[in-house]
């Protein structure tokens, strides 16, 4: 079997990862609700790059016989579909969680019913940890960063026990639990990947979720960059590219890398704060675009920094796309989209 289904396919990490899979000479069945606005555009940008090699079944993967249907024949499973952000948590917590766990369920479920249960590899997040309020923080000009050496110079770490808050970080954390357990009860060889900030082209982003893109489509478009808190939060950003590349690194290592959760991000070697990426915005285009600052929002974490060493160890992946080269990359795009679409 040399066919991978991707939920969530048509959004920012399955477009990407259906691109790279394709490249190799994967067949790619993708399942996607297209709820997202303008990830029909992804999927159209896919139909077009692969033809043929590409599958895609138009629905929601909280519908249990779409999900039976599709993973059979599949030799991998990655699952990206879900209820992304924080905010919309808030406003419809049931919808939050029908999408984030009872889908994961029915995929697990439908995986585990296999005869031999195909490689999962499933998206989760660092907000499974929470705000991180125990971590005293320094504030310079324009940062934060964490009083504790030895989380400065490594970063959040897999040995810290989850602590979420708001429906959000509820709903993935609770599939999180469940992809691992799943390994560990069922032996599904499934891989938990709890992500930093991910960047890069197809990304959609919003104010709610996919910040780096969100400020450079902001500042193309000549729109106001908007802040949530003071701009100092801290993150590690990773280039989807780099991202890709552990996934399908992981994914290959399925089987003896089960049940395992990794922190996955830039590391503390790939560190930007809001304020910092507008400084990077400004210089990319000549000018400092507009910023208005609004109120801290629940569950917002003013530091998080993953600690990538144990995949690293695990399978010698490592990032090698700097803030610097990716967030350029990022923006040329953008700005050869937009004159593309006014030529």
């Amino acid at each position: 079997m040399n066919r991978v289904l991707i939920t969530g396919g048509a959004g920012f990490i399955g477009t990407n990862t259906a691109d790279h899979l394709l490249r190799e000479g994967r067949r790619v069945r993708i399942v996607d609700d297209l709820s997202r606005p303008g990830v029909e555009r992804n999927l159209t940008w896919l139909e077009v790059e692969h033809g043929w090699a590409l599958e895609v079944e138009v629905a929601d993967i909280s519908d249990r016989p779409v999900i039976q249907r599709a993973v059979r024949g599949v030799s991998a499973v990655f699952h990206f579909a879900a209820q992304v952000a924080v905010t919309s948590s808030l406003v419809d917590p049931m919808r939050d969680a029908a999408v984030n766990i009872r889908g994961t369920l029915h995929l697990l479920e439908a995986v585990r019913a296999r005869p031999r249960p195909p490689a999962v590899v499933f998206t989760s997040t660092n907000k499974v940890y929470g705000s991180l309020p125990d971590v005293e923080l320094l504030e310079s000009e324009q940062r934060y960063s964490p009083a504790d050496s030895a989380i400065e110079a490594c970063g959040i770490g897999e040995a810290r026990p989850p602590q979420v808050c708001t429906p959000y970080g509820c709903s993935k954390g609770a599939a999180d639990q469940y992809v691992l357990d799943y390994a560990h009860s069922f032996g599904v060889p499934s891989v938990v990947f709890r992500m930093s900030c991910i960047y890069g082209p197809h990304q959609l982003g919003t104010e709610d979720q996919g910040w780096v893109a969100h400020f450079l489509i902001s500042a193309v478009e000549g729109r106001p960059i908007v802040i949530y808190g003071d701009g100092k939060q801290v993150r590690d950003v990773l280039h989807v590219e780099d991202l890709v590349e552990a996934l399908t690194n992981g994914c290959d290592r399925a089987p003896e890398l089960a049940g395992r959760a990794f922190n996955i991000g830039g590391g503390p070697a790939n560190t930007i704060s809001l304020i910092e990426l507008v400084a990077m915005i400004t210089d990319l285009r000549g000018e400092q675009p507009e910023v208005r600052l609004r109120p801290w929002r629940q569950g917002d974490q003013r530091y998080y920094v993953s600690d990538p060493r144990a995949f690293k160890r695990a399978t010698g992946w490592r990032p090698v796309v700097s803030p610097s080269q990716g967030v350029a990359a990022l923006h040329d795009r953008l700005v050869a989209e937009r004159d593309q679409v006014a030529a």
